[in-house]
């Protein structure tokens, strides 16, 4: 089966499309621009198409890939597809590795704050990351869970603006770190009214940039 793997990036008013409209907008656009998609058998055809790391709603993202079953072996020309504001096609590609591989995100977070932001709210910050253990109680499928993120948020820094920014990398799957966690992390008195989270780029387990 013939595949193209596509870049993209999903910001500004496109990070509220949520996943399952994401994947209709994409199957639309690809058509529009004369690719043919491979489908399945049966009595409900649908394109062979699949996201690495699905992005959660409200939340950005340069590095997003989707692979893509096709038809034809010729690699798409990208300024054909067509969507709408705020999703960028940057690249098509034959993959040559398994989205399985994927490993590490690297994110930056804007955090917004009711109150004055101050010195010692950011030394509070990079305390709650940089403690021997980062314990969280963490939602899965069989309930809450404490765990240890500490191994999972690696290279953590902040800077200030009209907002604190924060830089990290987050493990990407087994287990995936969400912005959720990020925010367990944070002590009480030092959580944010709000976090904003976009993705920059993503790795595999030796922290080269996955493609």
């Amino acid at each position: 089966m013939q595949k193209i793997r596509l870049k993209y990036a999903k910001t500004g008013k496109a990070m509220y499309i949520s996943h399952l409209d994401l994947m209709a907008t994409m199957q639309r656009a690809l058509i529009r621009a004369g690719i043919k998609l491979k489908y399945s058998e049966g009595f409900n055809p649908h394109p062979y198409m699949s996201v690495a790391l699905p992005l959660s709603v409200g939340s950005e993202s340069l590095c997003e890939l989707m692979d893509v079953a096709v038809v034809d072996e010729k690699l798409p020309d990208i300024n054909k597809i067509k969507l709408p504001e705020g999703i960028d096609v940057l690249d098509a590609y034959r993959p040559v590795r398994k989205f399985k591989e994927v490993a590490w995100v690297k994110i930056t977070g804007s955090l917004y704050y009711e109150t004055q932001i101050s010195a010692a709210l950011i030394e509070n910050l990079i305390q709650c990351y940089n403690k021997r253990n980062v314990i969280i109680s963490k939602k899965t499928k069989r309930g809450n869970k404490d765990l240890d993120i500490a191994p999972y948020v690696t290279d953590v820094s902040f800077s200030v603006n009209d907002r604190i920014t924060m830089s990290a990398k987050i493990s990407a799957q087994n287990p995936t770190i969400n912005v959720d966690d990020l925010i367990n992390a944070i002590d009480d008195e030092n959580k944010p009214d709000y976090i904003k989270i976009k993705r920059i780029d993503i790795y595999d387990t030796n922290m080269i940039i996955f493609r």
